[in-house]
């Protein structure tokens, strides 16, 4: 029964595909250390459910195995152009289709496929916004091993996969752990430009650009600004420079990942034009909905700020009166970092009207630093 459902999870494009008993997550300890030094920042549907995260049993009572399964979501190279106007990151997994919706119906499908095989069959399916402790049963299923960075490596195919699971009533052979390969490796560590991995295997999630440009709903750190450098949504870099994916990673063959027409990377005054409505067709069904329009150009300001010239300086003046208090503030900083006397006088003209006060000290700590700039 074992290898029949694994072979139908295989026909349905999961790979790697494993068996996890349902006893308790082998990492609950640190997970409750983790959250207790306030690593998960804004993060607060974290520490809820804390009864069905240590036992997947207050889920499905008669639980026996969890059938953990991978989804490759590493897109085809990118083919950007290369025009001169400044460009920003997507993280990869965000390019495409919503992975949630993607594997959580091919998930289902494959409940169906393993309720033919056994009928008597109850199952339980999560992608990634359950109760459920994925990577603890994956890394027991034998998908990878906690990499340093805290992803899920495999030897094989590096970690750009996402992860999905059944919590069945079946009593399933169960896998083998891979052993933790990273070794001495530090590049994950090395390469963080805000320091967001403390040790190995620990990530501080307050200062991870992923939490920053997706989960952080307010405005970024401004010490924080300048090192999320251009990712207007999550990051790769941690990944990027593992030596396990520069080896082993492979282009999904999955067309719902493959990224949309300028996402591989999109030119930022073209994101920072976008009014709502722009926002929800371009960004329908996708992973950065999750943003918002607010969020989004909150980033694409600081990416600007960053990248760019004092050729986007009109596109950042008009950023000064957007309806949203979180999107003017960061495009006054980002006028800021760029300086120049066309970024002193919007500035200039912008305080005349403001009336958030957020937005004020943010415009006028941007005149300061222009000044100091010219003096």
């Amino acid at each position: 029964m074992t290898h029949r459902i694994k072979d139908a999870a295989q026909r349905l494009g999961f790979n790697p595909v494993g068996i996890a008993s349902a006893d308790p997550p082998q990492h609950w300890a640190f997970y409750q250390k983790w959250l207790g030094m306030g690593y998960a920042g804004e993060m607060g549907y974290l520490a809820r459910n804390l009864d069905r995260r240590s036992d997947i049993r207050q889920i499905l009572p008669d639980a026996k195995s969890v059938l953990c399964v991978g989804l490759n979501y590493q897109p085809h190279s990118d083919g950007s152009d290369n025009s001169g106007t400044p460009k920003g990151q997507i993280a990869r997994y965000a390019r495409g289709d919503d992975y949630h919706t993607a594997m959580k119906d091919r998930l289902f499908e494959l409940l169906a496929e393993i309720q033919k095989i056994e009928p008597s069959a109850e199952g339980r399916v999560y992608v990634d916004t359950g109760p459920v402790l994925e990577r603890d049963f994956a890394a027991r299923a034998g998908l990878g091993w906690f990499g340093k960075h805290t992803c899920l490596i495999d030897k094989s195919r590096g970690s750009y996969f996402f992860l999905g699971e059944i919590i069945l009533n079946l009593d399933l052979e169960i896998d083998r752990p891979q052993p933790d390969h990273c070794g001495t490796c530090t590049q994950c560590l090395d390469a963080c430009p805000t320091d967001a991995i403390p040790e190995p295997y620990v990530v501080d999630s307050r200062r991870c650009i992923s939490y920053l440009t997706i989960e952080l709903k307010g405005a970024i750190p401004r010490d924080l600004r300048s090192d999320v450098g251009n990712w207007v949504f999550g990051c790769d870099i941690c990944q990027e420079v593992c030596p396990w994916n520069l080896k082993h990673a492979k282009p999904t063959s999955e067309n719902a990942f493959q990224a949309r027409e300028g996402l591989n990377a999109p030119a930022l005054t073209d994101l920072l034009d976008m009014d709502q409505e722009t926002f929800s067709k371009r960004f329908k069904n996708s992973p950065i909905k999750r943003a918002k329009r607010r969020g989004l150009l909150r980033n694409v300001a600081v990416a600007l700020g960053n990248v760019g010239s004092k050729s986007e300086v009109p596109a950042l003046t008009d950023a000064l009166k957007d309806d949203e208090p979180l999107v003017r503030q960061h495009a006054a900083w980002a006028l800021g970092k760029i300086g120049g006397a066309r970024a002193r006088r919007a500035l200039d003209k912008a305080l005349m009207c403001e009336r958030d006060a957020e937005v004020i000290e943010e415009m006028r700590l941007a005149r300061k630093k222009i000044k100091r700039k010219r003096t």
